[in-house]
């Protein structure tokens, strides 16, 4: 009995990683953005993503530095119908705001960027 308890807790420690995995992309943004409050350089950023519908908190870590400072912001995760990975960006004058980020099936629309259709 204590063996297959010692198997199910190795077992579910090990697939954890798995799960959080789903959940967690790299990409890469050519040029400085802003998203919510946050000004982010052009770099790689690790992406990652909490919670479903309109309850989404998303971190981007930039890889690429030597003591990156994660920034959250929260968003709206939206099904989409193919599987792509790519963003959007809304260029006002000399700011360029972060609007989406589709990443696979799943789209990330932060916050005060206009729904679809508007």
């Amino acid at each position: 009995m204590k063996r297959l308890l010692y198997s199910a807790a190795i077992l579910a420690l090990v697939s954890v990683p798995a799960f959080a995995a789903k959940n967690s992309q790299t990409v890469t943004i050519p040029e400085a953005v802003t998203v919510g409050s946050n000004q982010l350089p052009a770099g790689d950023y690790k992406v990652t993503w909490t919670g479903n519908g309109s309850d989404v908190q998303v971190t981007l870590i930039q890889k690429d530095k030597y003591s990156p400072k994660p920034v959250t912001v929260a968003a709206k995760a939206v099904d989409a119908a193919e599987s792509h990975n790519g963003f959007t960006v809304d260029r006002q004058g000399n700011v360029n705001t972060l609007q989406t980020l589709q990443l696979g099936k799943t789209t990330l629309v932060f916050n005060g960027a206009p729904a679809n259709g508007q």
